[in-house]
């Protein structure tokens, strides 16, 4: 045995020689603290080291974690008899140490590390045989509803063990298109953009995929792999917008009312509403369950229908579909009268004018729906002033109101003016307006313009709304300030929009032609316009108007640059007030009307809490928010165009900031005055108050009491009452007259629970009529009697040894009782 054991070291020598192990320095040397480096599964008998001895050591001792693997030859060689496996253990710690011939340590032990290198031993596996999961149709793609998940046992710092997941076959496939993508880093399955257009559960409500795992990170052709397989339901997509809603104007029901709804299609998504129509008064609201309400009243006449959108996000603001249009239509009731056009409404017929003529029409107006019966009118004279020659001269239409000559023609030098009262009214109300019919004579000449051809005009976009731009002149030889000879004029031609009007000056007949909407480069740069010039009494048969009746003017509109304009007035976002710094929380987005790039920035970040992107308009953390501090925070973004004139804009933002636990409880006020009368004929209680910053949207704060020291435990107890509220009690009646104080420990229960320790001091002593008196004894900023004594006589000798001289004339004084 002995021999065997010379010939094995003596094998192991020549092949450290052999190796050229001998070399000094990297292969051998002294004793001292060492790491070596090994591959797994290597062939055993491999030498790692030679340790050298310096007198008297003459042997080396081996310890730690061998395994029964790692060996030491008295001349110091260290190896290992077994190939080593990383999974079963990565590192093993040894000690070497020097020995005497007596076995006595003279050196060390120093501590050894082997440490073992990974190989590619080991094939990756899924943690289940067959995954099942589901999709809602048109959920939003690169978002995973479903992971896989496999293991491998190799390490995974190292190519080994770093997986790499890919969907090897799609069942059906349907005009070779994934409708399914996986990140080949996390497992996560989410639809592609043509799966989340495409999947329809009433065509194929189902699907399976499979999926390969390997190893390598799936570069190597060397590489281990498994597969999977994964079956998925597609579901309907509950995100659809709901049937229009009609809503009765005026309604007296206690407002918010729930009008309709709308639904993710999973729970936590976060609802808004747009409006995009820019209401000065947007009367709608939504809450976080979907439901969409109307605030207040709304009133038909005031707008009768309303057009906005829904929108679903997810906990990082990022939109989950498209948004979702809502109509809603304002059903009408009969709350408006009819009103007249004017205090008194003014018609001229002609003196010849022919029986069953139309000599003009009233034309009333009721602010309710049109063509419902609450806007239908009904109209009657009921009075004819003078009735010369007659009365009944004239009759109206019932409901068109349409007045007539109704039994003979009229002669201005009998009459030259007559006065009607009509009763306009609907189903409900009634009103009366007035008509004055001038008689003239008749219309046998044509408005004629001064020049038909005004030239050219040049104006800014954004000249004024009601600015006279223009003027414009036409004359008529019938009897003057009738109905033949006042002038009317019209564009007729190169205005479709209707921004330009004209107004007449009734004793000139003037025209004054105005800006009535806004004037715009970019839609009429030029524009030819013709004026028409016309009587409001129709012309005598064999009279039409000619080319002397009509003028022109060409508009030339110059551009003006315009400020940005935001997509919304404010913006608002919600985050938890404990969000890493740099998380995004909101962002904005404007338009420039000339189409230059946009720098965004923000004003009255008073707390240093943001940052905004300049050109995305995203909204970033750069400090740690807190609710507590300020929620809702704004400020306001500035968007300014780059060149240009850099004009700017501003939007608001509003960041909600949600509730995380960090503060710990406290008490809800000082309790400077509580007392037990001493002594106590029995166990005595008093209750205090405890309460925290945090918020407590639901059941509110819910704290639980104790005695924070074992040592007040026999004198004392604590009891909770409510939520807020606790009781503490004596255990006994063996109280001292003086004051102790109380450490409680109070615990918020909150995720996660915080818990401070506060004190309550509690005097006992004795009672009277007036309250507590508390022993005698001296009291912060309280002189004692000797201190009071040594201050008085003091005093005194200054007093006696004062002359009068210095102090100015001598004042009688006496000492206090």
């Amino acid at each position: 045995m002995i021999l065997q054991a010379h010939l094995h070291s003596l094998c192991l020598l020549m092949l450290y020689l052999a190796t050229g192990y001998g070399q000094e320095g990297k292969f051998s040397g002294p004793l001292k603290p060492m790491t070596f480096s090994i591959y797994e599964g290597q062939e055993p008998s491999q030498i790692i080291f030679q340790f050298k001895a310096n007198p008297p050591a003459v042997t080396f001792e081996l310890t730690g974690e061998t395994d029964n693997i790692f060996k030491i030859e008295r001349e110091g060689l260290l190896y290992y008899t077994k190939a080593l496996d990383r999974e079963t253990r990565s590192t093993h710690n040894l000690q070497v140490a020097a020995l005497d011939a007596n076995g006595a340590i003279v050196e060390g032990p120093v501590p050894i590390t082997i440490e073992v290198k990974d190989v590619n031993d080991n094939r990756p596996t899924f943690l289940q045989s067959k995954y099942e999961g589901s999709v809602r149709q048109n959920s939003r793609p690169g978002k995973p509803f479903l992971y896989v998940n496999a293991t491998d046992l190799d390490d995974p710092a190292t190519p080994n063990g770093q997986l790499s997941y890919q969907i090897v076959i799609q069942l059906p496939m349907i005009n070779n298109v994934m409708y399914f993508q996986i990140n080949n880093k996390t497992g996560g399955i989410s639809l592609t953009r043509e799966g989340s257009q495409e999947l329809n559960p009433a065509k194929n409500p189902s699907y399976n995929l499979v999926i390969s795992v390997k190893d390598m990170g799936g570069q190597s052709e060397n590489s281990f792999s498994d597969t999977t397989s994964v079956d998925i339901i597609v579901t309907e997509n509950i995100w659809k917008a709901p049937e229009p809603v009609e809503m009765v104007e005026n309604s007296t029901d206690p407002h918010p009312i729930k009008i309709t709804q709308v639904r993710w299609n999973d729970p936590g998504a976060q609802y808004s509403l747009v409006d995009k129509e820019k209401l000065p008064r947007f009367p709608f609201s939504i809450d976080q369950e979907g439901d969409i309400y109307v605030t207040q009243p709304l009133d038909r006449e005031e707008k009768d229908a309303y057009v906005f959108y829904a929108v679903a996000k997810d906990e990082y603001g990022k939109p989950l579909s498209y948004p979702l249009e809502i109509h809603v239509k304002v059903q009408d009731i009969n709350d408006n009268p009819p009103t007249c056009p004017s205090p008194v409404t003014v018609f001229e017929v002609q003196e010849n004018e022919r029986l069953g003529n139309s000599i003009g029409a009233l034309t009333a107006h009721d602010s309710d729906e049109e063509n419902t019966a609450n806007s239908l009118l009904n109209y009657r004279i009921v009075e004819q002033t003078p009735k010369l020659p007659m009365d009944g001269l004239f009759l109206i239409q019932t409901y068109a109101g349409m007045l007539q000559l109704a039994k003979q023609s009229l002669k201005k030098q009998d009459t030259p003016q007559y006065n009607l009262t009509i009763e306009v009214s609907d189903k409900d109300f009634k009103t009366l307006c007035f008509v004055q019919i001038n008689v003239i004579d008749i219309n046998d000449q044509i408005p004629i313009f001064e020049k038909s051809d005004y030239g050219n005009l040049t104006l800014a976009e954004d000249t004024n709304v009601g600015s006279t731009i223009l003027t414009i002149q036409a004359t008529d030889a019938d009897e003057p300030f009738t109905g033949s000879s006042k002038i009317l004029y019209h564009v007729i031609k190169g205005d479709s929009e209707g921004r330009l009007g004209v107004d007449t000056d009734p004793h000139t007949n003037t025209g004054y032609v105005i800006i009535k909407k806004p004037l715009d480069f970019e839609t009429a740069a030029i524009s030819n316009i013709v004026f028409k010039a016309e009587n409001p009494e129709p012309l005598v048969f064999g009279v039409t108007y000619n080319a002397s009746s009509f003028a022109k003017f060409t508009l030339f509109v110059t551009d003006v640059n315009e400020a940005p304009e935001f997509s919304q007035y404010v913006f608002q976002a919600k985050v938890s007030e404990d969000v890493a710094i740099g998380t995004k929380v909101g962002n904005v987005t404007a338009k420039d009307p000339e189409g230059l790039d946009i720098s965004y920035s923000l004003r009255g970040d008073t707390r240093g809490w943001l940052k905004i992107d300049h050109v995305t308009g995203e909204i970033f953390s750069v400090a740690p928010l807190d609710r507590e501090a300020g929620s809702p925070y704004r400020v306001q973004v500035v968007a300014t165009e780059v060149g240009g004139s850099s004009l700017s804009s501003v939007s608001q933002f509003h960041l909600i900031l949600t509730d995380v636990n960090d503060n710990p409880p406290r008490l809800a006020k000082d309790y400077m005055d509580l007392y037990f009368c001493h002594p106590l004929s029995a166990p005595g209680s008093l209750i205090f108050e405890a309460t925290d910053d945090d918020q407590h949207l639901f059941r509110g704060p819910h704290f639980t009491f104790s005695i924070a020291s074992e040592s007040l435990q026999n004198d004392w107890q604590v009891s909770k009452i409510n939520g807020t509220h606790a009781r503490l009690s004596t255990r006994h009646t063996d109280f001292e007259e003086k004051e102790y104080v109380v450490s409680i420990r109070i615990n918020d229960g909150g995720r996660p629970p915080l818990e401070s320790t506060v004190s309550l001091t509690v005097t006992f002593c004795s009672c009277g009529e007036d309250g507590c008196f508390r022993p005698a004894g001296h009291q912060p900023g309280i002189p004692t009697v000797g201190m009071a004594v040594g201050i008085l006589l003091t005093t005194l000798l200054v007093i006696v040894q004062t002359p009068y001289g210095m102090g100015g004339p001598s004042h009688h004084g006496h000492c206090p009782s």
